[in-house]
């Protein structure tokens, strides 16, 4: 099984890389992020036609997550529990079932954080810990279950080009960093990491400043699996190959294979 994240970056304007990534790639689950779509208008019709099920969790202009699978959905939750008043659109996750088992996965959207002198900053911690919580709750069920997604987080000084350049930044931030090995450290399993030590392994090149001719990208879209999840992986990589394409999202793909 083939589980992959995107940040789409606006999914209507990147339809076409979708469905063509979806055809090439063939994701059993893809969740994806800045959908930038309400629900309503988000362009199901093409995917389906593909062989996928969607459920989306939308907001109009900006953030937004989906999943698209070809398994059908026991079961859908929208939003990270902990904030009644948070109406951001950035957590989604959905239940499949494989011969017998339950696999939970997760589409995150985890905030940026900038300028961390504002409000945005506590907000960002704030969902952090609410997703720590989450995690640990789910982990004593004993579950598999997958958190993917857009984590805005540099874990460490080998997930970006120039370190120096990220200091001070909300991504970088030592409380960012922190917050995401308290994740880790309940007992997930970092795909990407625990697959290869290789240098120069990014998933985020800025528009700006010829960031992608130059490789100088960032290493932000992880996969976190459960004990139970990590016990069947047999694979992760991240499809660099994308952010060549005409229009491209400032992302790309990154996927993990489970023997499920």
């Amino acid at each position: 099984m083939k589980i992959a994240t995107w940040n789409i970056n606006g999914v209507k304007a990147r339809i076409e890389n979708l469905l063509a990534w979806l055809e090439q790639s063939s994701p059993d689950i893809a969740c994806l992020q800045e959908i930038k779509s309400i629900d309503e208008a988000f362009p199901r019709e093409p995917i389906e036609a593909l062989g996928y099920n969607v459920e989306t969790h939308g907001q109009k202009g900006f953030n937004g997550v989906a999943l698209v699978s070809k398994l059908p959905f026991d079961e859908v939750n929208r939003g990270l529990p902990g904030d009644d008043q948070d109406e951001q659109a950035r957590f989604i996750e959905g239940v499949v079932s494989l011969d017998g088992k339950v696999l939970r996965v997760v589409s995150l959207y985890l905030p940026n954080g900038n300028p961390v002198d504002s409000e945005k900053f506590p907000y960002k911690l704030s969902w952090m810990d609410r997703l720590e919580n989450w995690a640990g709750e789910r982990l004593e069920l004993e579950e598999a279950f997958v958190l993917a997604g857009d984590y805005n987080v540099i874990p460490m000084p080998e997930d970006c080009k120039n370190p120096a350049a990220w200091e001070g930044d909300a991504l970088y931030k030592p409380e960012s960093r922190s917050a995401f090995r308290r994740l880790i450290n309940l007992g997930l399993t970092e795909t990407i990491r625990s697959v290869s030590d290789a240098p120069e392994l990014y998933t985020f090149w800025d528009y700006q400043g010829g960031a992608w001719q130059k490789n100088n990208g960032i290493r932000i879209d992880h996969l976190l699996l459960s004990p139970e999840a990590a016990n069947l992986l047999n694979g992760a990589g991240i499809e660099k190959h994308v952010r060549a394409w005409e229009k491209p999202s400032d992302h790309v793909p990154v996927y993990a294979n489970l023997n499920a």
